[in-house]
């Protein structure tokens, strides 16, 4: 390639780790890439588990990238009505080739105003979201609508990113990665979507989240309002 390919991922505090850190992995392997960890500054970053993160650049010193994309996780909740970081990521979505999220990560998509009139995917509990920012939401582990590239729940993330891989350099590479990382998967239970778990679990599920997925409805409606 002529020049590096820019790809950066967005790191917020309670940031679902796995949702960005596959991608990472993914488009770390590729020849030729540089890749960034974003967030306001270069202070460490908590996930939503025990793993600290951190950032590469900051909003302010990121050059254009190819490639933006905004992971999900429970912090998402706090970049819906975020100017700041909604700002940073409809700047650089105007230079982008491609621009991208996986899981929840959609839902900041659709607060910039970057998802009207786009197919989505995300996390399923959040699928419900989608319209209410003009996005139609769509099953698949990974859409493609024009350069929107969204992916599915948090282990979607690498199915994405290899995807992604084949759109931006080529299929054969995104091959070699996926070879590399012996991405071969074969889950021991077949409970891995809303359509397939047992029932039992789903409900355990559901009524766990209850209450978190009251107040991402609340900042999604105020995040809608406004830009819709």
């Amino acid at each position: 390639m002529s020049t590096p390919l820019q790809i950066g991922l967005l790191v917020f505090p309670r940031v679902t780790q796995l949702d960005f850190t596959g991608p990472l992995q993914v488009f770390s392997s590729v020849p030729g890439a540089t890749v960034h960890l974003i967030w306001k500054t270069l202070d460490p970053v908590p996930s939503d588990s025990v793993l600290m993160l951190t950032p590469t650049v900051t909003f302010a010193d990121c050059p254009q990238l190819d490639v933006i994309c905004v992971p999900g996780g429970f912090g998402t909740d706090a970049l819906l009505n975020d100017e700041e970081t909604l700002d940073f990521v409809r700047k650089q979505a105007t230079g982008a080739k491609f621009v991208t999220s996986i899981c929840t990560g959609s839902l900041v998509l659709g607060a910039a105003g970057l998802l009207q009139g786009y197919n989505a995917a995300t996390h399923w509990s959040a699928m419900e979201m989608l319209p209410l920012f003009g996005a139609t939401p769509t099953k698949t582990r990974v859409c493609i609508d024009r350069n929107r590239v969204t992916g599915g729940g948090v282990t979607a993330g690498i199915d994405f990113a290899l995807t992604l891989v084949s759109l931006l350099v080529d299929r054969t590479t995104a091959e070699a990665v996926q070879l590399r990382l012996e991405y071969n998967p074969a889950p021991p239970f077949n409970s891995g979507s809303p359509d397939t778990a047992p029932a039992e679990v789903l409900a355990m599920l559901r009524e766990r989240g209850a209450q978190s997925q009251a107040r991402r409805l609340d900042a999604v409606r105020r995040a809608a309002e406004r830009v819709m």
